[in-house]
């Protein structure tokens, strides 16, 4: 058969991502991928430079996802499918462009870790992610803040004469345009993934990619790259170098041999074909290979400890089997940022498809034996001149203009596009695009003034806070709202005492003054004055309380205000004031997980060891429990001596003696 792309609906048990939450993120969500100076310093230099290079300090101008729950109920998901007579393949444009599934039709075999269902879990750098798939990662170390938003798709023509699907956005914590072009030559066993990001500033930028491709497990499931070393990185935060195979005694190449969750960033010679498979018992699976500008290659396990384990769980339904992580990426490891400079761009191409290799040979003891036949096998089935032959092939066509619409994204490239006149082949951010978020941004550009909102009070829109929109907003009239966003946009640049000075002015006149009291809160944590931050908490969520409306944007902007309110007081040794806010609270919000797990904090802090125990006992979840997060276990041991049941035992690393 022709390759043919259509449109498609696949219908999953979803739980609801619910809204945004309104509060800006003037602070990252905790990224386990980060190391202290000293281990920095052991590093090479080169890997010790990327790995300081630019990390974030804000999540800004992005939103944070942390609406949604556990429930899950049947939900249609607008696919776009991708087929020849050898591979089918499933993509999610509303959902980061996610391929759910890699279907080799030959051997009827699935290719990726398929989830059965869409849960959301804190994940991502904003929140909001899901297992599963092939996924790209663009932007800061962990999860791109995109797992989870809708991408703009489109056909456009592919280099041997059939259609390509064009999947692009624009990357906000970045500021950087990028695309993925996916196509499936004729008879071919591979899919073809042609990537651009490009960089239209004055200005260097810090660039970051990984393409995570989750594969299932088992206990013979075996991941081979051409390394001898790699880096390995635990949740203790440690990155050390590692013989491969064996470190410590266990062959690490077999993810379900290691106890605990853990990455291992393959150190692959610059000369080395660049690539990376999960082979099961017979010898089968999947094979990624790349031209070499995307250099890097990981295998992260979840292990077979029980916080392991609770976490597969987590993410899936009871009875699913298990997955591994194997990924590509732009440096050796996801802790680098490179940077990209000025005008410039990277692409490369990446090709994915089954591998079957002799299971004698890739199970054997001997490694480079191992390695050696599944790269034969690679060679034969894709050669390596041939990917390098594809990306020359693929670059005229990158931009091209797209056809036909598949999907739409944002609007916010749109505005970029507006303001400064980029252009961009290839990657149309078109007008019609703007929505309700971009549009008093567009008024500012139009007429130098940031308007007030329309109709009933409503919790702020996003922040803006790139040089240029922060500039504008400084010569804008300073009202309150503008006062407003104006410290967010010097606060993301670093300037914090006159971020300050602007939320205090912006106090003076504000009707609405619980956004601005909440900025001033986190501004006293940020600078150690918990007393203080305790105060303006106290003050914000009880205008919130007076202010608020009907709607889900008013209740996402309670329960994330009353979280951080009640975690200050109760920092600040203020018990009493907590409950009180505890008290405040509509009871629909108390009831959920999230708020069982803050009154267990609440009830320790007055000392009701028992009442907190009770809400253990009687089962809680948390929808957004943090990736590495270890509050259960803290609150649950101060409780009682009892061992920490498996339901609350999410724990990615040994406890510590």
């Amino acid at each position: 058969m022709a390759t043919t792309v259509r449109r498609a609906v696949l219908t999953l048990p979803a739980a609801p991502l619910g809204p945004e939450n309104p509060l800006p993120g003037l602070r990252p969500l905790d990224e386990q991928h980060v190391v202290d100076e000293r281990t920095r310093a052991a590093l090479p230099r080169d890997m010790a430079r990327q790995v300081g290079h630019a990390p974030l300090r804000t999540l800004l101008p992005v939103r944070v996802l942390d609406g949604y729950g556990r429930e899950r109920t049947p939900a249609d998901l607008d696919t776009i499918v991708i087929e020849n007579d050898r591979l089918r393949a499933t993509v999610l444009p509303g959902l980061g462009g996610r391929v759910h599934s890699l279907f080799h039709k030959p051997t009827g075999r699935e290719l990726l870790y398929r989830n059965p269902v869409f849960q959301p879990a804190d994940f991502a750098l904003n929140g909001a992610w899901f297992s599963g798939g092939l996924e790209w990662n663009i932007g800061a170390t962990g999860h791109t803040t995109l797992s989870c938003a809708p991408l703009h798709a489109a056909i456009v023509p592919a280099p041997d004469g059939g259609d390509m699907v064009r999947l692009w956005e624009w990357e906000r914590l970045r500021d950087l345009p990028f695309q993925v072009d996916l196509w499936l030559p004729a008879d071919s066993d591979f899919l073809y993934v042609g990537v651009r990001i490009r960089n239209p500033h004055e200005r260097t930028v810090p660039t970051y990619w990984w393409s995570n491709i989750a594969v299932p497990e088992d206990e013979r499931t075996r991941v081979l790259a051409p390394a001898d070393e790699a880096w390995h990185f635990g949740y203790e935060r440690s990155l050390r170098r590692v013989p491969v195979p064996v470190s410590g005694g266990v062959d690490r190449t077999y993810p379900l041999r290691g106890a605990y969750p853990a990455d291992y960033f393959y150190e692959v010679p610059e000369e080395s074909r660049k690539w990376i498979a999960s082979l099961d018992a017979e010898g089968r699976g999947l094979v990624q290979t790349s031209t070499d500008t995307l250099s890097g290659r990981k295998l992260f396990l979840w292990g077979s400890g029980r916080g392991g384990r609770r976490w597969q769980q987590w993410l899936t339904e009871p009875g699913t089997p298990g997955y591994a992580e194997i990924q590509a990426g732009l440096a050796r490891t996801q802790l680098e940022h490179v940077p990209l400079e000025a005008g410039a761009e990277f692409s490369w191409l990446e090709a994915y498809g089954p591998l079957a290799a002799a299971p004698a040979a890739v199970h054997g003891e001997d490694w480079a034996a191992a390695r050696a036949e599944a790269e034969a096998r690679l060679e034969e089935a894709l050669p390596r001149a041939r990917v390098d032959a594809a990306y020359e092939a693929w670059r005229p066509y990158a931009d091209h203009e797209p056809g036909d619409p598949l999907a739409t994204g944002s609007g916010w490239g749109a505005l970029e596009v507006l303001r400064a006149g980029y252009k961009l082949p290839g990657t149309p951010f078109g007008e019609a695009t703007l929505a309700e978020q971009q549009e008093p941004w567009r008024e500012l550009l139009r007429s130098g003034t940031f308007p007030a909102p329309d109709g009933a009070a409503s919790p702020p829109g996003p922040s803006l806070v790139a040089q240029h929109w922060r500039d504008m907003l400084e010569t804008a009239p300073a009202d309150p709202l503008t006062e407003y966003h104006l410290g967010v946009a010097q606060w993301h640049a670093g300037d914090v005492a006159q971020a300050v000075r602007s939320w205090e002015r912006g106090l003076q006149a504000a009707s609405s003054r619980w956004p601005l009291l909440r900025c001033l809160a986190v501004a006293d944590l940020d600078a150690g004055n918990a007393g203080r931050a305790a105060d303006h908490y106290a003050e914000a969520i009880d205008d919130l309380c007076r202010e608020r409306g009907d709607g889900e944007a008013w209740r996402a902007a309670t329960a994330a205000l009353g979280r951080e309110a009640i975690a200050a007081l109760l920092a600040a040794g203020r018990t009493g004031a907590a409950r009180a806010v505890w008290a405040e609270l509509p009871d629909d919000l108390r009831g959920s997980g999230r708020f069982r797990l803050v009154e267990a904090q609440l009830l320790v802090a007055e000392g009701d060891r028992a009442g907190a125990r009770a809400l253990f006992d009687a089962g809680f979840e948390v929808p957004d429990l943090r990736e590495g997060a270890e509050v259960l276990g803290e609150v649950w041991a101060r409780t009682g001596d009892d061992p920490l049941p498996d339901a609350y035992d999410y724990r990615m690393r040994p406890a510590a003696e």
